[in-house]
């Protein structure tokens, strides 16, 4: 069974401090939930999650659906090293995902989901590292800036599909949680018929950047 890697790149800077990051946890749980019901997302569905704050840790390696454990995310502290989290993807993602050859097909077209409530701390890194990331050829990439300090024009930079949410408080977070997990089941459903993974239409609590 050919496999649809699906990569979280999460903030977990200071700023996401308190109500935040229980909504997140929470959200997070609830779309694993709502994933593990879709028996062919259970077949062929593969996660990654990777934190970033201060330092960038690759909190679940690229895991089967099945098997994924989802530890609670604590202590978010520090600055917003965006950059450097895209560099652990690239690194990973480099690896993890399989290439076709002409005895065996590979993985299908990874996904990418950024969520971050600020701007690169390491700017120069990020802009660096954009084309390498671009070139991995993701399915789609969303970036989802979260609250007013967070900078749409730099997730612009790395990636069309772009949608804003103006608190991280649970109720908005679940919506936009929910709307990921439909579009990770369309993607998964879609795949071998499209190069691209067209978007659902958002919920209300989800604005998409023009």
């Amino acid at each position: 069974m050919r496999r649809l890697p699906v990569y979280f790149l999460l903030d977990t800077s200071g700023s996401m401090n308190g109500e935040p990051i229980q909504a997140l946890n929470n959200a997070l749980s609830g779309m694993i939930n709502s994933l593990r019901s879709d028996a062919q997302a259970s077949e062929t569905l593969w996660i990654s999650i990777i934190t970033f704050n201060s330092t960038v840790t690759e909190l679940v390696p690229l895991t089967e659906l099945p098997a994924f454990q989802l530890p609670e995310i604590t202590d978010p502290i520090g600055a917003t090293f965006t950059g450097k989290a895209l560099e652990l993807l690239h690194s990973k993602a480099s690896t993890d995902i399989k290439k076709g050859n002409a005895n065996q097909k590979g993985d299908w077209k990874p996904l990418l989901f950024l969520i971050t409530d600020g701007k690169p701390s390491d700017t120069m890194l990020y802009s660096e590292m954009i084309p390498k990331i671009k070139a991995l050829n993701f399915g789609v990439i969303v970036g989802c800036a979260v609250g007013q300090l967070a900078d749409d024009s730099k997730l612009k930079e790395l990636t069309d599909n772009v949608v804003h949410l103006a608190t991280a408080d649970t109720s908005t977070l679940k919506q936009f949680f929910k709307w990921v997990s439909d579009t990770i089941e369309h993607g998964n459903k879609s795949m071998g018929t499209t190069d691209t993974v067209a978007l659902p239409p958002p919920p209300q609590e989800v604005v998409q950047v023009i």
